[in-house]
């Protein structure tokens, strides 16, 4: 299943399209789907969890 979906994906991208936009065209579906399963599993953040880290992050500056 995983390569004719990459088959597919490749068959997408224009015919002059480099290895680096094969490459990252994996790369960001891969991102997506990591993020799907983090979502599926429930590994996320509240907003007012990420807002608490940013404000932390940025005040440390």
């Amino acid at each position: 299943m995983l390569k004719d979906d990459v088959k597919q994906m490749i068959d997408k991208l224009p015919e002059n399209c480099s290895i680096e936009d094969i490459q990252y065209t994996l790369y960001v579906r891969s991102k997506i789907e990591k993020g799907q399963k983090d979502i599926d599993e429930g590994n996320v953040l509240s907003h007012d969890e990420v807002k608490a880290r940013m404000d932390k992050w940025l005040n440390k500056q």
